[in-house]
């Protein structure tokens, strides 16, 4: 690959930049795969393009790449600024009041920093900081929180919206870890022309919500519906949501426009199925045997074959269809004269 060999140079020249800032060896370890040697990495990873640099920290991959410059100054100052402090440190309680509640903030309380409480929070901080606005208090400062030992709440988003305590272990990693992403990280999350190539990379189908940017009340009970019936599917598509104006082209792909919204479809990065009716969405049980209907493989193949035959009315011959699905309009694919990617669509607004 004519664009990893460019890279290779750079990449280490960058390497021993941050070697001589950091140089014990369990700060920054700088590392490259062969991928045509390692495919089972590069498959476990979903490497679909060359070169990748993806950050790890704890052994999690993170979910943001490395998109900035190809340059040794550029790749150095992206690892000091991963190596800052994800969280701010409070000097006075006073200042929580006057936190911005339009963000997620989560607030740990300590006695002391030098205490393994406060370092499995920062090793979740370090890893949600770009989901979450994290602030610590110590000692005298927060005693007024930690009237039954060290503390963390989350602050949602909204003046009133009431806090939420953490009641697990402060020092078991996986659980902490646990319930700051699920408070950090919405069960539907909008998707933009800025964390679309992100979002496609965490390999998941898509179960989407098109919306005009003023409906909300459709994406309050897209929301509501979600939580009711696919609780348990999470981790196996991602729930997301989008402007109607903006996604113009994948409207199209399913034959609708901004005139139909509010619409819900899938998209497989194969192609894309739409959910029948919107008013149904509160049906119970509906939105959920579409998402499973997915999994099973149903929705392809009665797209191409018809009704599967148990679904037949008695006597109902099955419809054998020609064309296929609508294809997917957010794999990461090079633009034709059929298929957009999400590039395309942002250089034509």
């Amino acid at each position: 690959c004519r664009f990893s060999q460019m890279l290779h140079p750079i990449f280490e020249e960058a390497s021993n930049v941050i070697k001589e800032e950091y140089p014990d060896k369990n700060q920054v370890v700088f590392a490259r795969v062969d991928c045509d040697q390692h495919s089972d990495i590069a498959q476990r990873y979903r490497i679909s393009k060359y070169p990748t640099l993806k950050l790890f920290r704890n052994g999690m991959m993170m979910k943001r790449e490395y998109r900035g410059q190809r340059s040794v100054t550029a790749i150095a100052d992206y690892i000091r600024q991963q190596k800052s402090n994800p969280i701010r440190e409070v000097q006075d309680l006073e200042e929580i009041s006057s936190l911005d509640r339009s963000r997620r903030n989560i607030i740990g309380y300590f006695e002391q920093k030098d205490s393994e409480n406060y370092r499995t929070f920062e090793r979740v901080a370090n890893i949600l900081h770009d989901d979450c606005v994290f602030l610590s208090a110590f000692g005298a400062i927060s005693k007024a929180e930690r009237f039954s030992g060290d503390n963390v709440i989350y602050k949602p988003p909204g003046e009133n919206a009431p806090d939420m305590v953490y009641l697990g272990s402060l020092t078991n990693f996986d659980l902490i870890y646990a319930w700051t992403q699920d408070k950090c990280v919405p069960l539907v999350r909008e998707i933009t022309f800025e964390n679309g190539e992100e979002l496609t990379e965490e390999g998941l189908p898509f179960l989407i919500l098109f919306h005009m940017k003023d409906d909300l009340e459709s994406l309050e009970k897209f929301q509501q519906e979600v939580a009711r019936q696919l609780i348990g599917e999470k981790g196996t598509i991602n729930f997301l949501h989008a402007d109607c104006d903006k996604f113009r082209h994948p409207l199209l792909h399913i034959q609708k426009t901004p005139a139909d919204c509010p619409v819900i479809a899938i998209d497989s990065f194969r192609h894309m199925y739409v959910f029948p009716d919107f008013s149904d969405l509160s049906v119970p049980g509906k939105l959920k045997q579409f998402v499973l209907d997915l999994h099973s493989g149903k929705l392809h193949r009665e797209f191409h074959h018809g009704p599967d035959p148990t679904d037949v009315a008695p006597g109902q011959p099955i419809q054998d269809l020609a064309s296929s699905p609508p294809e997917s309009s957010f794999q990461k694919l090079a633009p034709s004269e059929h298929r957009y990617t999400l590039l395309r669509e942002k250089d034509e607004l």
